[in-house]
């Protein structure tokens, strides 16, 4: 669904099913519904920094780079659970990389 080092255009929330999401070739994450992934890529424009790939037939919200710049804008909650959520997995990447 999406690469490492591809530049992002969507957003993606997972409606129904399951995918590995890989770093480097190391798997770090499985998402399932509830989950979203590629936010990062749209927030700072940077290529995107894990692959995602599904491990069960998905069903998918997809919003491109304008929509969900609009979401952010018209409903303020949703910013700060990204931070939140964004803030928890750099604080458990740090937990790993100095344990």
């Amino acid at each position: 669904m999406c690469e490492q080092g591809d530049s992002g255009r969507e957003f993606y929330f997972v409606v129904k099913g399951s995918a590995t999401v890989k770093r480097n070739n190391r798997k770090v994450d499985t998402l399932g519904p509830g989950d979203y992934f590629g936010e990062l890529a749209l927030l700072d424009r940077h290529p995107r920094s894990a692959t995602v790939r599904s491990d069960t037939e998905m069903e998918l919200l997809i919003l491109g780079q304008r929509h969900f710049e609009s979401l952010l804008d018209a409903v303020p909650a949703l910013s700060r659970k990204l931070l939140a959520a964004m803030a928890g997995r750099l604080r458990e990447a740090n937990a790993k990389a100095y344990n």
